[in-house]
């Protein structure tokens, strides 16, 4: 879409500087050559339903079988899977550098310290669609990790009872997964909404979309560690976060007691935390948000609204979730020579 505005944009301020005596004629042809080239870079970059339509086919049903299968055999596959799509578009964009596997000569972004706690629930399931669409002899190496983890997260959604939607192709792997590209990249559960609206502007994305997305906290879990401040060190004059319900924040501390393995995992949705729905927004108006960051889209009044009407309106939420997970798989897609369509998911070509 920005391609559509590019050249034109360009065309008027290269010729009101010319008229003002700042550029000369080669300048102008020089800069008027270079945004033809860019636009079409950008219309190279726009992805498209049914890409693989003439490639192969049937990609999206192999891949969706795939995923039932891992599904059936543990729930943990969902969120796994969800938070994994996540975590590779916001480092890099939606590139599958994020499943790249760490060599003695270089430390990838799974094991970075944010990522550490990705569930191996989410990676395999990657792994086993695209070996089930290699399996396919005119699909072999035609369909990139990026995009099968793409159609992967659409359809663990929809197993766990939330939308369905068409989901946008064309995204090719990245060349590149550093274990220090991700830091700061990633939400922390201590963030305001300040510090989330940066994070997610950084990357095309609105607070609705910011408020949507983080509505997939809805499954999942998360460790005591995460949140242990809130239950127990808070401040000097409330150890307890007083945004939280007094009764959850009991049943936390009942569940992480101070010398607990930090590794246990709580739930991030106590009520409904196996169906994908918009019980996270009702949590979050009882108090009952498990990170800051997420009771903060309750307790601020910018956002305040928003979790009111979803908190209300299923259908509206499912619908801002579709809007904004689609705009997230846009993020840093990769075509031309900046991608390839790696063999193995876990390592480059």
């Amino acid at each position: 879409m920005q391609g559509n505005y590019c050249l034109p944009f360009f065309l008027f301020l290269s010729f009101h500087l010319f008229l003002m005596g700042r550029l000369d004629t080669n300048l102008i042809y020089f800069r008027l050559i270079l945004s033809v080239f860019l636009f079409a870079q950008l219309g190279s970059a726009q992805l498209k339903q049914n890409y693989y339509a003439n490639i192969c086919p049937n990609v999206e049903n192999i891949v969706r079988r795939a995923v039932t299968t891992k599904f059936q055999q543990t729930f943990v596959t969902v969120p796994g899977t969800l938070r994994l799509f996540f975590h590779d578009c916001f480092v890099q964009g939606c590139d599958a550098s994020v499943i790249i596997a760490s060599t003695p000569s270089n430390k990838a972004e799974k094991d970075n310290q944010d990522n550490l706690s990705l569930a191996g629930d989410g990676f395999d399931t990657v792994i086993k669609a695209k070996a089930a669409v290699d399996a396919i002899p005119s699909c072999q190496n035609k369909v990139s990790c990026a995009d099968i983890l793409a159609m992967a997260t659409r359809d663990v959604v929809a197993l766990a009872g939330g939308p369905s939607y068409a989901v946008e192709l064309g995204r090719l792997d990245g060349l590149i997964s550093t274990s220090a590209s991700v830091n700061g990249k990633l939400p922390q559960p201590t963030f305001n909404l300040n510090q989330l609206n940066s994070l997610f502007a950084a990357n095309g994305l609105s607070q609705t979309d910011m408020i949507a997305l983080s509505g997939a906290h809805t499954l999942g879990f998360s460790h005591c560690a995460k949140f242990s401040n809130r239950i127990y060190n808070f401040s000097p004059s409330n150890p307890v976060d007083p945004t939280l319900n007094k009764t959850y924040a009991t049943e936390l501390q009942g569940m992480c007691p101070r010398n607990v393995d930090p590794t246990v995992a709580i739930n991030m949705d106590p009520t409904t935390p196996r169906t994908f729905d918009n019980v996270y927004y009702q949590n979050l108006q009882q108090g009952k948000g498990l990170f800051t960051s997420d009771e903060v889209l309750f307790t601020d009044t910018r956002s305040k609204p928003t979790v009111n009407t979803w908190a209300q309106n299923s259908a509206a939420f499912q619908q801002a979730f579709i809007t904004a997970i689609t705009k997230l798989g846009r993020v840093g897609v990769k075509t031309g020579s900046q991608g390839n369509i790696r063999r193995d998911c876990g390592v480059f070509n």
